[in-house]
């Protein structure tokens, strides 16, 4: 039994993780330093104490045979859901999201764990109709599987964990066999839905005048005249499409435009939904010196606090940035700017490697697993780690729009920490169970 286990142990998943977690703490620790060289901040305490816990569930979720999650998986969701309501009726607010319950000084944030619970039962679902005849109930099926814990966070609202659910679905729905048109619709319109509801807030802050195309989304009438002509052509393509039964142009036609029609519904609900400096954070990093002390203090900050790392960094508790806390959501959202001011080029290549180790042996489980429950719950582990850490590291480096997405491993924060934990906890199960006998 112990020879079996340490041969089906994922030693390089879990060292790696060691590695990025103590880099973590490493360099919260440095976050809590202030300019008088004194640390004022006790997160590196709790991260410490999160991490120690975290292992041992990791270590015993890699013992636990995954498997056993098919039969639950429904009432999982369910709680997933439950968990979420009761979160946005009771939870309290932190960072302007009513995201966060607990008691006390000790709380926990469901939506990061419902990353988990989504994954889960999204890879029950995907089994269950792994065989379905019609492929488009199916995925329909799988949008309002999305739908669910998606809304349930966006009134919260939480819109940098909300985004993390979308490439969860895109990868996993890819890898069940849908076929790519649905997958690519899903896309599309949600790139097209996030360009809508960003595009007014872009002419008012970044431009500074008006621009006559966009008043097409200003302008309530226009909006409501621009739905109904989309959504009327891709209704008149459906129509040709069932009477011109051979002919592949209508049913594109319908295509397009029915993505655009549903892209400009929901971006209007977003832009009830979203706060105007939420928006604001998303659009920022294209030119943050327009509002250099306020929303685009952030990427400033980050980006000064990167570059002043050049090769080999400043040293270990040198770092300016942090120190005299220029560096605003140091420990949580931008650990990656004091890993990159303290560490430098080399400290950064050194966490890279340990990162795209992760994502490559994750990857290498997807290949050789053959049970699809195992595989799908892999594949939706895989969308969400690399998502988090390009999103993240783009982030602190300005290219990519500000969202609150921590970086995975490395971040402050229990509930992060334990999600990314428990899920290579059942990456290591899933590699183990090739061991039928095991």
């Amino acid at each position: 039994m112990k020879v079996k286990f340490l041969q089906a142990f994922d030693f390089i998943l879990f060292f790696c993780v060691l590695g990025l977690v103590t880099f973590g703490i490493l360099f919260i620790y440095s976050s809590g330093i202030n300019s008088e060289g004194i640390n004022t901040s006790r997160e590196y305490v709790k991260q410490i104490t999160w991490a120690s816990i975290g292992v041992v569930i990791m270590i015993l979720l890699s013992l636990f045979d995954y498997r056993r999650f098919f039969r639950y998986a429904p009432q999982i969701f369910a709680f997933a859901c439950g968990i979420l309501i009761f979160t946005r009726i009771f939870g309290k607010y932190v960072n302007g999201a009513k995201s966060w319950i607990g008691i006390g000084p000790f709380g926990i944030q469901p939506s990061e764990f419902c990353k988990i619970f989504f994954i889960i039962f999204l890879a029950w679902f995907l089994e269950k109709t792994d065989h379905a005849q019609n492929q488009r109930r199916r995925f329909v099926m799988s949008i309002f599987i999305l739908l669910i814990p998606v809304g349930l966070i966006l009134l919260q609202p939480d819109l940098g964990t909300a985004l993390v659910f979308f490439p969860i679905f895109l990868v996993m729905t890819f890898i069940a066999g849908i076929p790519s048109r649905y997958v690519m619709m899903i896309f599309t319109g949600g790139m097209l839905t996030i360009f809508f509801t960003i595009l007014p807030i872009w002419e008012s802050e970044i431009v500074g005048h008006t621009v006559r195309i966009v008043s097409v989304l200003t302008n309530i009438k226009l909006r409501m005249i621009l739905i109904m002509t989309s959504g009327a052509v891709s209704v008149i393509g459906l129509l040709g499409k069932l009477y011109y039964k051979q002919n592949k142009y209508f049913y594109w036609i319908s295509y397009v435009f029915g993505i655009i029609c549903v892209a400009l519904i929901f971006s209007y609900a977003g832009g009830k939904v979203l706060k105007v400096h939420q928006v604001q954070r998303l659009i920022v990093f294209l030119d943050p010196y327009k509002d250099p002390h306020g929303a685009g203090w952030h990427i400033i900050q980050s980006k000064i606090a990167i570059g002043s790392g050049n090769l080999f960094g400043n040293g270990y508790l040198q770092g300016t940035q942090s120190h005299y806390q220029f560096l605003p959501e140091q420990s949580t959202d931008f650990i990656f700017s004091i890993l990159s001011e303290e560490s430098g080029f080399v400290g950064c290549m050194c966490v890279f490697a340990m990162y795209f180790t992760i994502l490559i042996r994750t990857a290498f489980i997807i290949k050789n697993t053959s049970n699809t429950f195992g595989l799908l719950i892999a594949s939706g582990i895989l969308g969400m780690f690399f998502f988090h850490f390009i999103i993240n590291v783009g982030m602190a480096m300005g290219i990519m729009p500000i969202t609150g997405i921590p970086l995975l491993f490395l971040s402050y924060g229990g509930s992060s920490l334990w999600t990314a934990m428990i899920c290579v906890g059942l990456l290591m199960s899933i590699s183990s169970r090739k061991f039928n006998d095991y």
